[in-house]
């Protein structure tokens, strides 16, 4: 079947009636399925099974159905000839996978009817999955969005990256601070994957390189690895929407090539036999191992470089195998880089092409570049990722040959373009010549792609302005923006059900499949029996996240109260800490005025600070400490309760997006590229508060200025602010509750064990405030109180919580998709309706 001839099938829903009885058939057919995979796959009888047990019948009786899909995706793929993208990416937050692939495949109730004949309760089998740990935040969720979203549009495509062992760290709180504890998400095998042990590559380590001659002037560079590391494929199939399509997610694991040295084994020395082992492994154990020490450093070059290089050796035999030429690389693939961590792709591919497929230098720089395309997603110039000189000369000499060359002659072609202006040469080099020598991986991933994108339109036009200023003078036409969006099908279908058949009963069942048809909503949004039909489904989310909140933490908040969420990596440019300061002020301010008519609110937090980050913890505990003060005290009652709820994850922002109220999305104005929490909230009908930051403003656009809650700096502000001098004495004396609140946390008033605890955050506050948290802290109030305003306006709020999941569709992985699709990968894209 052609791709045109697909594609107009699916222009249209299916319309095929099911003839009597067949329902009923489905669900016999998958109880037998079931029972077969408990009694031959898993080993268990009925009777002695346990829910676990249940848990892995039911995924193997799915993944058959997804297998034969699987195959046939693949089989078109190869046969019709198509061009395939190779998304790579250290990240891929794909969180637990049975009810997705149920969803996907439309089995839900089907497999519901069928467990339940068997005595057993599909939602309990849920909790039992574990979330695999192969990510971190926004970068890997967003990974695992767009693979949804690929198999959905039917875009031949495979995602590269690592099988972690233990993924990032479980984190648990104790006495309010965080502690990190390895994840342990493979300890009972992983039913959706396929161990590919025939699919192997040797990545090397290390060791020299040699010129050797081929005769006459030419020389051939052979690279001598001192060690080599196996990498070993484990696919997972990822099932698009309607399963009319299936792709791969392959993941690598690193294997000692020798696992014991049986020679150290026998003579007594059995820990020094698995040296190798263990250093081999430590590639694939945890996601961003610290790089505060050198070995760290080393570690985390070492995962990158490891599947990277793995992911190329494996996409180009397919493309040999396939197509015959390497040559034809760039008509048949594209690369696309997930951030800086894969950018060593550039010089690892230039080294295939040159030192083992014999390609002129030129023809090859030409072929990497038309084959890979980077998406940046930061403005920090410390995320864009360097490393210093000594260490890549002795972990990848030839990689540093290869950027040496690279970068020579890009700065002989800059300095021919433009004469005499060497600032501009310091700052496009692939080498950092200040504070030691070190390789910018930024700069190599921009320089060796035809396209670079931003992940929403600030963000991608301050890159111009910012990272990339100078590359942008050179090469204007390679920078473009594809504003992020997220897979409605995980954040809308599987995360609200309830909400999700109100749409399809208001916009029509056409709402599954297009996310423009989210709009029709907007007509009705002032309609007060929608409101009573949405403030139900809101307040039935939010009574089981107050029971997962009672459940873990032992507190009892109240469901009628507004939801004020933030949930994401915590770190000091999203400003956690400017909620937690604006929450000691209203929770002072109710103290001192109790008869005041406060909209109720239930302050919930959530998410996991790097190991290594300091403030980030420090941040962590203080949100802990007001919260055991806030709720402690009976004066308030039901009026204000803080929660922080541990170990942030997929399946934990399943159950706090549907029952959020209120979106916290106050980052430093220009610091955040995208975001998508903000999008997965408003899609579920949250009102959000934030700055004009990264797709801040593109919500904004959608929603109109009156349900949207917009403060504060924007980005030339901040830098304007910046450069005037960031000691906020001024600021903080000009405030009404700033600086009561910031002299009660340095003054130790909720850290009575340690009153000398906050005294560096605050001292940083008033002198050194860099994430300008102080001149944003009244704006921020102000428009909190507009939220209480609004709140206790009933219909006001319900009207602008319509009007937020009506102009949600264009936010939508699909559109994101579709446009990498057309503009950077020149792939075609099948239409989901």
């Amino acid at each position: 079947m052609t791709v045109e001839v697909e594609s107009k099938m699916l222009d249209k829903p299916e319309t095929t009636t099911r003839a009597p009885g067949a329902a009923g058939d489905d669900v016999a057919k998958f109880r037998t399925a079931v029972i077969a995979k408990l009694t031959y796959a898993v080993g268990k009888n009925p009777a002695a099974a346990s829910d676990r047990d249940w848990f892995l019948a039911t995924a193997f009786a799915t993944r058959d159905r997804i297998v034969d899909r699987w195959v046939t995706s693949t089989r078109q793929t190869y046969s019709e000839g198509r061009k395939r993208v190779y998304y790579l990416s250290l990240e891929f937050l794909i969180g637990r996978l049975l009810f997705d692939a149920l969803t996907n495949l439309e089995m839900l109730e089907t497999v519901r009817a069928a467990l339940g004949d068997l005595g057993v309760d599909l939602d309990r089998l849920r909790q039992v999955e574990p979330d695999a740990a192969l990510g971190n935040g926004g970068l890997g969720r967003l990974a695992a969005c767009f693979m949804d979203s690929m198999a959905t549009l039917s875009v031949a495509a495979y995602g590269y990256g690592i099988r972690y062992d233990h993924g990032l760290f479980r984190q648990v709180i104790k006495n309010g601070w965080q502690q990190e504890y390895p994840e342990d998400w493979l300890s009972f095998g992983n039913p959706w994957e396929f161990e590919r042990p025939e699919v192997t590559y040797d990545v090397g380590f290390g060791g020299s390189v040699e010129a050797v001659a081929l005769g006459g002037d030419r020389k051939k560079q052979v690279w001598h690895p001192a060690e080599q590391v196996e990498a070993v494929a484990y696919d997972t199939p990822i099932c698009g929407w309607r399963g009319r399509h299936v792709n791969t997610l392959r993941l690598w694991s690193a294997r000692a090539t020798d696992p014991l040295r049986l020679d150290a084994f026998n003579q007594g020395d059995h820990v020094g036999a698995l040296v190798d082992q263990v250093k081999a492994e430590a590639i694939s154990k945890v996601l961003y191992p610290s790089d505060a020490t050198p070995a760290g450093q080393e570690l985390r070059l070492r995962q990158e470089y490891f599947f990277t290089a793995a992911s190329l050796h494996d996409l180009m035999r397919r493309h040999v195998d396939t197509f015959g030429d390497v040559r034809s690389l760039p008509d048949k693939v594209s690369i696309q880089l997930n951030d800086t961590h894969p950018a060593i792709a550039v010089a690892e591919l230039m080294r295939v092409l040159v030192d083992e497929h014999d390609i002129e230098w030129a023809q090859a720089w030409d072929i990497t570049q038309r084959t890979i395309s980077y998406t940046n997603h930061t403005l920090l110039p410390e995320a864009l990722e360097t490393w210093p000189v000594p260490l890549m000369e002795r972990v990848l000499p030839r990689h540093m040959q290869i950027i040496y060359l690279i970068n020579a002659l890009h700065i002989e072609n800059v300095r021919k373009q433009f004469p005499g202006d060497d600032a501009l040469l310091s700052s496009v080099s692939l080498i950092q010549e200040d504070h030691g020598r070190r390789v910018r991986m930024g700069n190599l991933a921009f320089l060796g792609s035809h396209s670079i994108n931003g992940v929403a339109a600030l963000h991608s036009e301050l890159m111009k302005t910012t990272v990339f200023k100078d590359f942008y003078r050179i090469y204007p036409e390679r920078m473009n923006n594809k504003t992020n969006g997220i897979t409605f099908r995980r954040w809308l279908n599987e995360a609200n059900p309830g909400l999700t058949n109100l749409l399809v009963e208001v916009c029509g069942p056409e709402v599954l499949d297009d996310p423009s048809a989210l709009k029709k909503l907007e007509a009705h949004a002032a309609d007060s029996s929608l409101h009573d039909r949405l403030a139900a489904i809101r307040r039935q989310n939010k009574v089981a996240l107050a029971r997962v909140i009672r459940d873990r933490l032992d507190i009892k908040v109240n469901p009628g109260a507004l939801f004020d969420v933030q949930i994401k990596r915590i770190h000091e440019y999203k400003r956690q800490l400017l909620n937690v300061l604006e929450t000691i002020a209203l929770y002072d301010a109710m103290r001192a005025n109790p008869a005041k008519a406060w909209a109720p609110r239930v302050k919930i937090f959530s998410g996991k600070a790097a190991a290594s980050y300091h403030m980030a913890k420090l941040i962590i505990k203080l949100a802990n400490d007001v919260a055991r003060v806030v709720n402690d005290d009976p004066t308030v009652r039901d009026l204000l309760k803080v929660v922080f709820l541990p170990n942030y994850n997929v399946s934990l922002a399943e159950v706090i997006i549907p029952a959020a109220d209120l979106s916290e999305q106050i980052s430093t104005a220009g610091m955040e590229a995208s975001g998508t929490g903000n999008m997965k909230m408003a899609l579920n009908g949250a009102l959000t508060i934030g700055t004009l930051d990264g797709a801040n403003v593109e919500i904004k656009e959608h929603v109109g200025d009156d349900n949207i809650f917009i403060f504060g700096l924007t980005a030339e502000q901040v830098e304007k602010r910046r450069a005037e001098g960031i000691d906020e004495a001024g600021a903080i004396a000009a405030s009404p509750h700033l600086g009561e609140v910031l002299d009660a946390v340095g003054a130790g008033v909720f850290s009575p064990d340690e009153p000398d605890r906050y005294k560096s955050l605050v001292d940083a506050m008033r002198h050194h405030d860099y994430f300008l948290v102080t001149p944003d802290f009244d704006a921020y109030w102000d428009a909190q109180r507009q939220v209480d305003a609004k709140w206790n306006a009933r219909s006001a709020w319900w009207t602008s919580s319509a009007i937020n999941t009506a102009n949600m569709g264009w936010f939508s992985s699909d559109r994101t998709i579709s446009e990498y699709a057309r503009d950077i990968w020149h792939v075609p894209v099948l239409q989901t309706r």
